[in-house]
């Protein structure tokens, strides 16, 4: 039997991370998949946990090889999602979970038409731009890039079959776990 394939997109600052991270403590049949970035490791994350972390010519080659079930170029640095990595877990009867931004969903879509959206939405920009500003990961440009970006991709939304505002992380939760079952 094959697993099932879930994606889970929405702007940076929305609380997807979070979500997905308690949604896997929650739910013991499903698995995030890892994937690809160009951009430097944020303090604390560890390559092959958080991400595979590659250089852009090494992101390239891998991308003209084939390998990436959907890759994108967000805020200057490349993403991508193995599609050998889907696979494995599918093919093992388990659930997968991506965690990844609209225009890649949308790619693997295009591959995977039984593949569920979901879109993580924040109550709105303000909120967006002081969770960004709060978690003092990225410098004021870098908060402002994501936030002028993120009324962009949340004109995104619609094209998933679910969306959930974030405004309470509880409730979040549980509106993600009813829809997984």
């Amino acid at each position: 039997m094959s697993g099932r394939l879930f994606i889970v997109s929405g702007p940076s600052g929305a609380g997807k991370s979070s979500l997905c991270a308690a949604l896997l403590k929650s739910q013991p049949q499903l698995q995030l998949t890892i994937s690809c970035t160009t951009r430097k490791p944020r303090p604390g994350e560890v390559d092959g946990r958080e991400y595979h972390f590659l250089s852009k010519e090494e992101f390239i080659d891998q991308c003209e090889a084939g390998a990436f079930l959907e890759w994108a170029n967000v805020h200057g640095n490349m993403y991508g999602t193995r599609q050998s990595d889907v696979e494995v877990i599918m093919q093992r009867g388990r659930d997968v979970l991506l965690e990844i931004d609209w225009q890649g969903a949308a790619q693997v879509a295009e591959k995977i038409p039984a593949a569920i959206r979901l879109f993580i939405l924040p109550p709105s920009l303000q909120e967006l731009r002081s969770r960004l500003t709060s978690r003092a990961q990225d410098d004021m440009e870098t908060v402002e890039r994501r936030v002028a970006a993120a009324e962009q991709e949340m004109a995104h939304a619609d094209e998933a079959h679910y969306q959930i505002v974030n405004d309470n992380f509880d409730d979040s939760l549980q509106r993600l776990q009813v829809l997984l079952q």
